[in-house]
Formats: C-alpha cells, sequence, structure tokens
C-alpha cells in the first residue's frame, strides 16, 4: 500500500459509488425541501449501511445488509442512550468497538469492518447531546436512512439477470461465530486501542474519544499484517491532514442546503471509487465529509478548531492503531 502508487484494480466500483452516493445525498435534499434539514443529516449516516458486502451478489447483499443496519441502528440508540453521561459514552465506546469487532470478525463480515458501528456511536451520543432532535426522533430518522440506502442496495434485483443469480445459504455468507488466530490477535489490538484511546480522551476531551478509536480501528481494518498496520497508519495521518485542509477550503463556500447535499454525495461517490486502492486519498475525502456531515447536524459547521482538533485525535488514533501491529509476528516468523 504506497504511498505514490494506486493498488491493483478489484473490478468497476461505480454502481457501489452511486448506491453510496445516493444513500447520503437524497435524505438531505428531500428533507431539506420537506423543512427539516436536520433529520436527513442524521439520516444520511444510514447510507453506511451500503459499505458492506460490496463485491457481493445483490441476491447476497439482500441477506446480509439487514445485519449491518440492525447493527448501525442498535449502535445509535446506544449512544443516544448514554449521550447525557460523557463517562458512560467512553465506555460505550470500548463496548461498541469490542463488540462490532467480534462480531465483524466472528462472522466473517470483511470490510470496512467495525469502523462504522464506532463512528455511528459516537456521532449519535454527540449529536444527541448537542442538538434539539428527540431520541426517538433521532433514531427513527436513522432507522429510515437505513431502510433507505437498503431500498438503493437493492435496485440492481430490478434487473432479470440479478434475480437469477443464486443465493447463497446464510450460514455460507456470515460463517460462524468462530475466531481463528489472526481474528483473536485482530480483536485484542481493538481491545487495546479501545480502551487507550478512551484514556486518552479522558485527558483531552471526552467527547472527542470516539474519534480516536475510529481512527485506531481503521488503521486496523482487516487485515492481520504488521506492514499493513504501519502502512495504514501512515496513510490515515496523511490522508486526514490533507483532508482537513480541503474541509477548511469546502466551507468557504458555505454549503447547505441542496448545496450541501450535492456535495456531499459528490465526495461519498469519490470515496468509494478510490478506497480499494489508495487509502490516503480515499482519506483525503472521508475528512471533509464526516466533518461537514457532523457540523451539519450540530449547527457548528465551518468551525476550523473542529477540523484541528480531528487532526490530533486522527493521529493519536492512526499511531495507537499502527503500533498495535507489533503483536502480530513478522512476515519471516509466519512462514
Amino acid at each position: 500500500m504506497s504511498l505514490f502508487a494506486f493498488a491493483p484494480s478489484r473490478g468497476p466500483r461505480w454502481p457501489l459509488a452511486i448506491q453510496a452516493a445516493l444513500g447520503i445525498a437524497v435524505p438531505i435534499a428531500v428533507m431539506t425541501a420537506l423543512g427539516q434539514p436536520s433529520l436527513g443529516y442524521i439520516a444520511a449516516s444510514g447510507a453506511f449501511t451500503v459499505l458492506f458486502a460490496g463485491s457481493a451478489p445483490t441476491v447476497d447483499r439482500a441477506r446480509v445488509l439487514p445485519f449491518v443496519a440492525a447493527g448501525l441502528i442498535a449502535s445509535a440508540a446506544l449512544g443516544v442512550a448514554l449521550s447525557a453521561s460523557a463517562w458512560l459514552v467512553s465506555v460505550g465506546v470500548v463496548v461498541v468497538a469490542v463488540g462490532s469487532a467480534a462480531l465483524s470478525f466472528g462472522f466473517r463480515l470483511g470490510p470496512p469492518g467495525p469502523l462504522f458501528f464506532v463512528l455511528v456511536f459516537g456521532l449519535s451520543a454527540h449529536v444527541a447531546a448537542t442538538s434539539p432532535v428527540a431520541p426517538l426522533v433521532y433514531l427513527l430518522a436513522l432507522t429510515a436512512g437505513c431502510a433507505f440506502s437498503y431500498a438503493v442496495a437493492m435496485t440492481p434485483l430490478l434487473l432479470p439477470r440479478a434475480r437469477a443469480a443464486a443465493a447463497r445459504p446464510l450460514r455460507d455468507l456470515l460463517p460462524g461465530p468462530s475466531l481463528d488466530l489472526d481474528s483473536r490477535l485482530l480483536l485484542l489490538r481493538v481491545a487495546i486501542v479501545a480502551v487507550l484511546g478512551v484514556l486518552l480522551g479522558l485527558v483531552v476531551d471526552p467527547t472527542r474519544s470516539y474519534w480516536i478509536v475510529g481512527s485506531a480501528v481503521a488503521v486496523i481494518g482487516i487485515a492481520a499484517a504488521r506492514r499493513a498496520a504501519m502502512q495504514r497508519g501512515l496513510h490515515r495521518m496523511l490522508g486526514t491532514v490533507v483532508g482537513a485542509g480541503v474541509y477548511a477550503l469546502l466551507t468557504l463556500l458555505h454549503p447547505s442546503g441542496l448545496w450541501l447535499a450535492l456535495l456531499l454525495g459528490i465526495l461519498q461517490f469519490a470515496i468509494e471509487l478510490v478506497v480499494v486502492r489508495h487509502y490516503a486519498l480515499a482519506l483525503v475525502f472521508i475528512t471533509p465529509l464526516v466533518l461537514l456531515l457532523t457540523g451539519a447536524a450540530t449547527g457548528d459547521i465551518g468551525s476550523l478548531g473542529v477540523a484541528g482538533e480531528r487532526i490530533v485525535d486522527t493521529v493519536v488514533g492512526a499511531v495507537l492503531g499502527a503500533a498495535s501491529g507489533l503483536l502480530h509476528p513478522r512476515a519471516s516468523a509466519r512462514t
């Protein structure tokens, strides 16, 4: 995973990119038109549903994605329930990180792994604590977003050839629960960085611990290799720094309403096109997307102070995630 080269293509990504872009842009556009943009920003988080099992046939995704959506909704519900206490949110970050990692690795969910469950938990706790949206309304909006994204992901079934594909049994799609040696090491790494990330967050700012942990979990990914951890850590740090600069430039445009929906859709489309080929470049788009979406949901869009905090949090988390890779034996020792 070089900083100066793209990984080989794994097939066309544009169908998944379009689905992800629609999943994030349409709820914002529709709810903005209806005079409830804040609910659109919340529903847009449901777009994370379509990021899973992206290479699987649609008939197989139809069986897997409901479990993903249920996990995202459960993570959000826990975040909302604990939002009144920074200490409880910190504990919840560890619980969600370890729990979602155990399920992701144990059932071979595949990329992007436990990352978005942690982010949805943290974002939900943050938004619930800082916005006037009622908890039940928040969860209904997120659930609607997940349902819409699932519907978008299922649109290929309108084609006869997609419906004609033989669906695999669910036990083959999500085998488990079982953890082999590599999975156990990955789970141990997630547990370590979750605890350390939360402890560091308590020193810096408890409301930011989920971002530190999320950055570390993203570096860990699903690859059980020491070298991969170091490379992903470097990519995440550099990509986030550049992405924060892109966010600062975009805020000069004061995006809002339908323009913000379009901008977020474009960013999400770009992310899905490049994320499997160049992680740092993907983060150049991921960072402003998350900052814009979070800022819009909490009413502090355009805050350069938040961008600076995210850089610090990401560097800390990336270092934790990369350092945890030392738990894996060297490649030569495994052969």
